[in-house]
């Protein structure tokens, strides 16, 4: 017994080629039969990576695995319960799949490639114990071989990651990290550990200690400096764990500049909120830097998750006096807040509103009157109607309510749609 599968064979020379059949009268059909034995009991598809399980039933590797991570610890064919949930590479049935697949070079059928063999525990486990070892006693030639070790076998699949980061890999990497971040000359051995940190995360308490010391922040925005991508996803990773981490980082070195100047990384943008959020009074430091002009320039054309940061950014901003004053300075502020207003996510609406009615809300009415110029009633109209949540609907009703008195007292026109009156606007349900 085995899978079917229907070919038909163009021409009628020794090189056809064999192609899924198609029912016509004038194609000779010919039928190809995958073996039982070469089919996963799972999938019945013919196995790719063919591995032994303690009940001694072969399997196609990926869906074992499947079968195990969704949490059962029994052989699916026999139902038994297993000792281990080790598999053992089946290399007989792998190379009679690869030889009838041979044989069969002609149907649409490939060759199944010999897999690689997965890192198993006890190899990530003595490669991270060299690591550690190599890093204690200071060698860093060691150190760079064995973190080229571990990238290598990462790519080659998620499961290695997985590995790895299951057998201790990022508190040794962190370890590592620290431990070299003041030796100027290993620069490329610490490229490859932020490399693989950031398959690494979360790293623990601490890891988290290693990668926040004196030495090694100070390493981290000497990375950041130079446009470093891993080291501002590491760099966000640590701020967003700890709000204790942002008061270490605001004291380094360099830092503001770093993230102000790395901006166009997403990331940044997340490390610089966490920041102004958890610690106010940076705020000033990012304002002296430009930080507002860059941040606003960026809503222009950058896609939606960037502007989701951006605008909690701006937002984080206009908390304080100093920001909002700013803010309201630019002159590409309140165009852009009303040309985003129904192009973007919901979550970032909330912070756009939030913006839109600090800095209306403070100002002298002239952010109103521009608002209302550039259309932005009918469009908090729409917003209102379509329904967004409570809070960002108390600030969206304000802001009409705004603009509405100063249609009134004005006698402004509203050319976007002037014969929408507040007292008529629906009311979401």
């Amino acid at each position: 017994m085995g899978l079917s599968l229907r070919m038909r064979r163009r021409g009628g020379t020794k090189n056809d080629v064999l192609t899924p059949a198609i029912t016509s009268s004038s194609s000779e059909e010919e039928e190809i039969v995958i073996p039982s034995q070469f089919q996963c009991p799972i999938s019945y598809d013919l196995m790719k990576d063919p591995v032994i399980i303690a009940s001694g039933i072969t399997y196609d590797r990926e869906n074992i695995e499947k079968w195990f991570e969704s949490g059962n610890k029994t052989c699916p064919v026999t139902n038994t319960v297993l000792t281990t949930l080790e598999q053992t590479p089946n290399h007989a049935i792998r190379r009679m799949i690869q030889e009838w697949c041979v044989a069969n070079k002609g149907s649409s059928l490939d060759r199944i490639p010999t897999p690689r063999v997965p890192v198993t525990s006890h190899q990530a486990v003595e490669i991270c114990g060299k690591l550690l070892s190599a890093t204690r006693r200071g060698d860093h030639v060691v150190c760079a071989e064995m973190v080229e070790k571990v990238v290598r076998l990462g790519r080659e699949s998620e499961r290695n990651k997985k590995c790895f980061r299951q057998n201790g890999a990022g508190l040794v990497l962190c370890v590592c990290f620290d431990a070299f971040s003041e030796n100027a000359n290993v620069s490329e051995l610490l490229e490859g550990v932020l490399f693989l940190l950031t398959w690494m995360f979360p790293v623990g308490s601490e890891g988290q200690g290693k990668l926040t010391s004196t030495a090694s922040f100070s390493r981290l925005v000497g990375f950041l400096k130079s446009g470093d991508q891993n080291a501002a996803f590491i760099v966000k990773e640590l701020l967003s764990l700890d709000e204790a981490n942002v008061h270490k980082l605001a004291a380094v070195n360099g830092v503001f500049d770093a993230l102000v100047k790395s901006i166009r990384d997403s990331s940044s943008l997340t490390s610089i909120f966490h920041m102004i959020s958890a610690k106010p009074e940076t705020t000033t430091r990012f304002l002296e830097l430009g930080l507002v002009n860059s941040t606003v320039e960026m809503l222009v054309d950058s896609e939606n998750s960037v502007c989701e940061k951006a605008l909690l950014v701006l937002d984080a901003i206009c908390e304080s006096d100093e920001g909002r004053e700013i803010v309201r300075g630019n002159e590409l502020t309140m165009p852009i807040l009303v040309k985003k207003i129904l192009k973007i996510s919901e979550f970032a609406k909330k912070s756009l509103v939030s913006v839109m009615w600090k800095i209306c809300k403070s100002g002298d009415g002239s952010e109103v009157e521009e608002a209302l110029r550039l259309g932005a009633f009918k469009k908090l109209v729409v917003m209102l109607q379509v329904g967004c949540g409570e809070g960002t609907k108390e600030k969206v009703t304000e802001l009409l309510k705004m603009m509405n008195r100063y249609m009134k007292m004005n006698g402004f026109v509203d050319v976007s749609d002037s014969s929408i009156e507040f007292k008529h606007l629906k009311k979401p349900s």
